[in-house]
């Protein structure tokens, strides 16, 4: 059975067809994105799902990438272009450099960068090598940034170099499509002898402050003692005082009591040499307690006052 000419050329036109059918589509997945550019300009951005282009007409736009790889044990760039445009989350974690901080301490820095890519067309037409543009910005930006502080204060500001560095990154990132999320600071090496010096630093600054917190304990424990000193004087002070007060008040009562006792009218002069005559004599025995031998000037006329009191206080009143 022959064909007739008319048929072979009508299959053949619907096989060129079906094969233009099938050479225009083109799935793109979730979470990607082709740019199309139709005789060398840009068309259209395809979307996930299933697309058709115009076969040899309508082209994908390459990007380049660049990543790190472990080759021979070092972490080597390799760059390679590809059609589907990433829209995840991505994190570039661009190998350790040397930073110089402000007073003059040579330390590596190895940091991480998260982006996503918001604008697939930026991203291809803006920057020749995305990747690459947005890691030399980071570094660039991170030297600037901790160039700006001395070594000590390094430690303590990650999150103020981070802040920063995600501000001067967004500004790029709108211009190249990119969103930055998040600027991170891994690790900072400082060199061996500096370890050592901040080493010894650190053990000096405990023991200054041990010192200090040992000092002001002795001086605490110095007021405490000196308040207690100086209350026990007052306490001592007014004891004395009172018995000072009470004792007087005693004597006068007894003055009283022996003026009035009887109903005798007695002169206030015997009395009061009385008592301190019997006070005298009274004291006299105790004198020598606190040494072998003791001088004191005698006063035999006083002793006899105070007996001439006694014995005029004894005989009563004069008729």
């Amino acid at each position: 059975m022959a064909f007739e000419p008319t048929l072979l050329i009508v299959l053949v036109f619907v096989a060129l067809i079906l094969v233009f059918v099938i050479k225009g589509l083109m799935i793109v997945q979730q979470s990607e994105a082709v740019v199309i550019e139709r005789l060398g300009s840009y068309n259209k951005t395809l979307a996930p799902g299933i697309n058709w282009v115009i076969p040899f007409i309508d082209k994908p736009r390459s990007i380049k990438v660049r990543r790190y790889q472990a080759i021979g044990g070092k972490s080597v760039a390799v760059i390679t272009e590809e059609l589907r445009i990433d829209r995840r989350e991505t994190v570039l974690d661009f190998p350790g450099q040397s930073v110089v901080t402000a007073d003059n301490v040579s330390v590596m820095v190895n940091g991480a960068l998260y982006f996503q890519v918001i604008d697939p067309e930026r991203a291809v037409y803006q920057t020749e090598n995305l990747i690459q543009a947005i890691e030399i910005l980071a570094k660039t930006s991170l030297r600037s940034e901790m160039g700006k502080m001395e070594l000590d204060k390094l430690f303590e500001s990650r999150q103020e170099i981070n802040d920063k560095l995600q501000v001067v990154m967004d500004e790029a990132g709108n211009k190249w499509g990119v969103k930055v999320t998040r600027v991170e600071i891994q690790d900072i090496v400082i060199p061996a002898e500096v370890e050592d010096a901040m080493r010894k630093q650190m053990a000096a600054e405990r023991e200054r402050r041990a010192l200090v917190l040992r000092a002001s304990g002795e001086r605490e424990a110095a007021i405490a003692q000196a308040e207690g000193a100086k209350r026990s004087s007052i306490l001592m002070a007014e004891g004395s005082k009172e018995a000072a007060i009470l004792l007087a008040q005693g004597q006068r009562q007894a003055i009283e009591e022996v003026l009035l006792a009887g109903n005798q009218q007695l002169e206030p002069e015997l009395v009061i040499g009385y008592l301190l005559g019997l006070e005298y004599l009274n004291t006299l025995p105790d004198i020598a307690k606190n040494g072998e031998r003791v001088f004191l000037p005698f006063e035999a006329s006083s002793v006899l006052g105070a007996i001439g009191s006694i014995e005029a206080l004894l005989k009563g009143p004069k008729v």
